[in-house]
This record gives structure tokens, sequence and C-alpha cells, in this order.
């Protein structure tokens, strides 16, 4: 069983930048695809972004294309999520989820496609 831990939120202004960590332990994520989603007060859960066990792959949802990025490093089992130019829309719960991954190079974008969670982190965007 994977286990995951997200850090790095906190407080920024608009136009700011943070950088989401998740370490994974208990297991090796390399055969693991990775994605990030969030959940702001009173909405429900979203899907971020994605990245394939190998890292060659990943997708956005379209609000954060080009702000966003989704990085990995297997060795040091940890993904990361670099946020820039954040909205206060930004601001909400993020979290950092893991699936098995068969098939190489895919990229989940459901949440119900991922079996292991962390507990979040908050990330605040103020105007």
């Amino acid at each position: 069983q994977v286990q995951l831990v997200e850090s790095g939120g906190g407080l920024v202004q608009t136009g700011g930048s943070l950088r989401l960590s998740c370490a994974a332990s208990r297991r090796t994520i390399s055969r693991y695809a990775m994605g990030w989603f969030r959940q702001a007060p009173g909405k429900e859960r979203e899907f971020v972004g994605g990245i394939s066990e190998s890292g060659v792959n990943t997708y956005y949802t379209d609000s954060v294309k080009g702000r966003f990025t989704i990085s990995r490093d297997n060795a040091k089992n940890t993904v990361y999520l670099q946020m820039n130019s954040l909205k206060p829309e930004d601001t909400a719960v993020y979290y950092c989820a893991a699936t098995p991954s068969p098939r190489l190079g895919t990229v989940y974008y459901s949440d119900y496609e991922y079996d292991y969670w962390g507990p979040g982190t908050q990330v605040t965007v103020s105007s």
C-alpha cells in the first residue's frame, strides 16, 4: 500500500508561485500513475493534472494549463506540482493521488481511478 503526504502549501498573493510536493512511502511509485486534485470550500473535488508512471505524459485541466506543471522524481519517490501565476480561484485543498498503472504511459483524470490519497495541503491565494 502506498502512503502519500503532501507539503508546500501556504498563503500566496495573486500572481505568485508555490511548489507542492507529494512524498510516497511504503512502496516505490515508479509503476504508479500520479494525479493532483483540489477541493475548494463548498465545491466538489476536481482534477488538476496527472502524470504517467515514467513522467513521459502529462495532462491538465483547462483552467491550469500553461500555469501548472507536474513532474516526478521516481528516484526520490516524489511528485511535484509547480503552480505559477496563481489566482484566487486556485484556493483549495490540494490532494495527491496514486494508482497502479498496468498500461504504460497512461494518465488518469477521474478520481475513482485512483486508489491512494494523501491528506491534502491547503493553498490560499489572496487577491
